[in-house]
């Protein structure tokens, strides 16, 4: 195949553009900073989800993640954040796919004047994108 083979077979295929949406909810337990702060590799974590849900339903395996090429951790991560993580695959060789992903805080605990804590919680809007990344996973060659 050459390279502009490669390149119509980029452009033709269905699962160029394919995306994968998750939607979970940061425990109080998960805090590990001051200000009910999670670390950034909770949504790593999730990204690998995602992920995982892209290659099953595109190459009927779970994969494996490869590498990060890019991680932007843009706003921060708290405890009652409810995130809603997207992977989009963006690019497909014979065995690896590329990916973006994005996770976005669309509900947030209200935090008192006080600065506690309650069961007060409010749906953003616009959405928060608090993490972005560039990803390659790896599947089995196909038949």
């Amino acid at each position: 195949m050459t390279a502009a083979d490669q390149d119509v077979t980029q452009t033709t295929d269905d699962r160029l553009g394919l995306t994968a949406t998750h939607r979970s909810y940061i425990p109080y337990s998960h805090a590990h900073y001051a200000g009910n702060l999670v670390d950034g590799a909770h949504a790593l974590a999730l990204f690998g989800d995602v992920a995982t849900e892209l290659c099953i339903r595109t190459d009927g395996d779970e994969g494996l993640f490869a590498s990060y090429s890019d991680v932007q951790f843009r706003a921060p991560l708290r405890a009652g954040d409810v995130l809603e993580v997207v992977a989009t695959i963006t690019r497909l060789g014979r065995r690896s796919r590329t990916l973006d992903f994005e996770a976005r805080v669309v509900c947030r605990g209200r935090i008192s004047e006080a600065g506690t804590v309650g069961s007060a919680a409010e749906v953003l809007d616009p959405a928060v994108v608090a993490v972005t990344a560039t990803g390659t996973v790896v599947v089995p060659a196909r038949d």
